[in-house]
């Protein structure tokens, strides 16, 4: 079996004559739409969970439930797209994953009952997951090495650009048009996702030229750096997905908020994880290591969560304490993704595909172990616990440096 290596060291500064100002900004563009659009197909449901149920005539839990359908086929179409892009090239996922999705959410907005939106939500998650993991594998190929870091961060910051912008403006679209409006609003950004990327992607990549459907070993992808990788990656996301799906119940139980009195908070929340993102994706590109980097991060956080769930003076110092902690996080994350993507070309669509599994992984996790927490110790349990988890994945991140 072969060994899939991986580069966890970023290049010096000016190691390469491609690194200055030559991001590939047309093809960031077109991956942030449609990795908006895709993250938009799942996240703008939260602000009206209460209008499906009663429209629906069902349970507040069954509509919440959507979200774990919407992960579990995320999960398992990545890891499947992932192997197929580096067989048949990505370009047919890249395009024909969001094109896909337009129709899936069409189907969600036209549901007549809680089972067809079920099924529709479902094919939806799984069309996302058909070009996520994806993406993430053609920017880093289109992306000089020098410069893996920023190029990841911007496709990173335009799905947190949904906490800070589509959220609130799905809602305020809602009220006016309704849940249902709001999915044909977002097919119509997916579509428009599909066709710029038809646009960008015209000239193939080194992994496109060369794939001509010779199967793909997840065995030969997983060497041990990058099953450690993942692992590492489940972790984060545990860590980021408990605080960003409890957040708002966390300020609304502690200090009484009215659910309208939530948006400014969670704005800002947001925005420590888009500003942090961005830093960190210079950090990756800029700083020797980048386990390391991630390492340091993750502890950083892990503090940040002791802070932030065990010390409620007052309701703006658990804001700034919110802000700090996914600020915290966010500064690793970049660093993670290109040591992830530093492996060869013919399996790193399946190594991100699989990171988009993991992620998906993290994400149920997160709602699952925080709901057991929450039900057992109360929010005083999620700060030991992110810290835990948090320290956990330095630890992996530091036990085998290269």
């Amino acid at each position: 079996m072969t060994t899939t290596p991986v580069t966890t060291k970023a290049p010096r500064a000016g190691a390469s004559v491609q690194s200055a100002n030559r991001l590939p900004w047309a093809v960031l563009a077109a991956a942030g739409l449609g990795s908006f659009a895709a993250t938009a197909s799942g996240t703008t449901r939260a602000p009206f969970l209460l209008d499906m149920a009663r429209d629906l005539s069902t349970g507040l839990p069954m509509v919440a439930n959507l979200i774990s359908l919407t992960s579990i086929a995320w999960a398992v179409t990545s890891v499947s797209a992932g192997m197929a892009s580096d067989r048949w090239g990505r370009r047919v996922f890249l395009v024909g994953g969001p094109l896909a999705l337009a129709f899936a959410l069409v189907g969600v907005a036209t549901g007549g009952s809680f089972a067809a939106v079920a099924a529709w939500s479902t094919v939806a998650g799984g069309c996302s997951g058909l070009f996520m993991g994806v993406m993430f594998a053609e920017v880093s190929a289109r992306a000089p090495e020098a410069l893996r870091g920023r190029a990841l961060g911007w496709l990173m910051s335009a799905q947190s650009l949904v906490l800070l912008v589509g959220v609130p403006l799905a809602a305020w679209i809602g009220a006016w048009i309704g849940w249902r409006g709001v999915n044909l609003v977002i097919a119509v950004l997916s579509l428009a996702g599909a066709a710029s990327l038809l646009v960008t992607t015209g000239r193939p990549t080194q992994a496109g030229r060369h794939a001509g459907g010779r199967s793909v070993s997840i065995r030969a992808a997983l060497s041990p750096a990058v099953l450690r990788l993942l692992t590492i990656g489940i972790c984060e996301r545990i860590c980021f997905g408990l605080t960003t799906v409890y957040f708002a119940t966390f300020l609304q139980s502690t200090y009484g908020l009215a659910l309208n009195a939530v948006a400014l908070p969670l704005a800002i929340f947001a925005s420590g994880n888009i500003i942090g993102t961005q830093i960190g994706g210079q950090l990756a590109d800029r700083l020797k290591n980048r386990l390391r980097t991630f390492a340091v991060a993750m502890v950083a956080s892990g503090l940040g969560a002791l802070a932030l769930f065990g010390w409620q003076a007052d309701m703006e110092t658990s804001v700034a304490l919110g802000f700090l902690y996914v600020f915290l996080n966010a500064l690793g994350r970049p660093s993670l993704m290109a040591a992830l993507a530093s492996v060869p070309e013919n399996v790193r669509g399946t190594v991100m595909g699989l990171n988009g599994t993991c992620a998906s992984i993290g994400w149920i996790g997160a709602a699952a172990i925080g709901g057991w927490i929450l039900a057992t110790f109360g929010f005083a349990g999620f700060g030991p616990l992110a810290a835990g988890i948090s320290v956990l994945g330095a630890v992996l991140a530091l036990a085998r440096r290269g």
